[in-house]
């Protein structure tokens, strides 16, 4: 074992999880609707054109695997869509 520091690119990176893409997908749209900070910028911005394409990508996403996944996932996903559909909603 070395005593070298480890850095961000040692680190495989998660991936082929549905739950977590759906998570990654979300968190986008909460920076898109300036919910949550951007942690590049550190700033909370509103990008309604982005907002609404991935609102429309995890729709998309509900109707490409319905009946495909297990209840969890599912849950999750009708979450996200219940919680920031609206929100999209009202930046129009």
């Amino acid at each position: 074992m070395t005593d070298e520091p480890r850095t961000a690119g040692d680190v495989p990176l998660p991936g082929g999880e549905f739950r977590l893409f759906v998570t990654r997908l979300a968190y986008q749209l909460m920076m898109s609707c300036g919910l949550l900070e951007n942690p590049v910028t550190g700033s909370k911005d509103v990008h309604a054109d982005n907002a609404r394409m991935l609102l429309a990508d995890l729709v998309m996403l509900q109707e490409k695997t319905r009946g495909n996944l297990d209840d969890d996932e599912e849950a999750q996903l009708l979450k996200v869509l219940g919680d920031l559909g609206p929100v999209v909603e009202r930046l129009s």
